[in-house]
């Protein structure tokens, strides 16, 4: 009878162990797969029924691309929860997540945009530049702004105050010059799409995704919480928060060249060659 009762407790011991063996190995497995997740974010300029110039995509284009997303499993997300991913350990994003920004604030966000991001519930982070709101002809107004952010899809932020090119104003200003004038871009642009559109303002894209470490110094200081390149690679939890990837998307991106782009090679079209912008 003991040696039974010693056999069976044996027994059970075993199971446990086999069950906590198990269960560390899937602890493991799954901080591999966490560990090397990748998110892609995307950034367009201007929308159209037709090509206009090499900034604008096609509103067929733009659909074709997010029917290759969703039916490829990819999973639409906001910008902020990627940047919450990146900051918190213990945040978690879909599998195949992909994140939507359009730069400049071109009207055609309002006009094109805006129906297709409500009907496909789309959230999408506009980085716009103070200068040119209700100023420029192509541009956005700050009511539509503010209609847009009421939307809840759209989350305005920092393009700097009037997109400047950073290389030429560094060549062509004396260092204090230039690091006063930086730093005003960065605040003034902040200062005003806060009093504008009464959110906060703490994501930033570079103009010509042009940075460096002086610049990412500034941003840090004034408060950015990331900011976004337009260098065409994916985002992971190693990128460095002030100069995070995304892929600059043209008409030319059909499905098959976003797969490419993605390093998906589950699907295909037309041979396309990718010309650049």
């Amino acid at each position: 009878m003991n040696g039974r009762i010693r056999t069976r407790a044996l027994l059970r011991d075993l199971r446990h162990l086999i069950l906590l063996l198990t269960g560390l190995c899937s602890l493991v497995g799954a901080g591999a797969t966490e560990s090397g997740q990748r998110v892609a974010i995307l950034v367009y300029h201007r929308f159209a029924t037709t090509v206009a110039d090499s900034m604008t995509v096609r509103v067929s284009t733009f659909e074709a691309q997010l029917r290759f997303l969703r039916g490829h499993g990819y999973h639409i997300v906001a910008l902020r929860d990627v940047v919450e991913w990146l900051t918190d350990p213990h945040a978690a994003l879909p599998p195949k997540a992909v994140a939507l920004t359009a730069d400049d604030g071109h009207r055609s966000v309002f006009d094109v945009l805006r129906p297709i991001a409500a009907r496909e519930h789309l959230p999408f982070t506009l980085f716009v530049y103070p200068s040119a709101i209700s100023n420029a002809s192509y541009a956005l107004t700050w009511a539509q702004l503010r209609t847009l952010q009421g939307t809840g899809l759209f989350d305005v932020q920092s393009h700097t105050y009037w997109h400047p090119n950073f290389n030429q104003e560094r060549t062509r200003r004396p260092p204090e010059d230039f690091r006063r004038f930086a730093e005003k871009q960065l605040h003034e642009s902040r200062r005003r799409i806060t009093a504008e559109i009464g959110t906060p303002v703490d994501l930033l894209a570079w103009p010509f995704g042009i940075f460096d470490d002086e610049l990412i110094s500034m941003a840090s200081r004034d408060g950015f919480r990331a900011a976004f390149t337009i260098e065409g690679r994916m985002v992971d939890r190693q990128s460095p928060l002030l100069a995070l990837p995304r892929f600059l998307i043209t008409d030319a991106d059909t499905p098959s060249v976003l797969a490419r782009r993605l390093n998906d090679t589950q699907t295909s079209d037309a041979p396309t060659v990718r010309q650049l912008p």
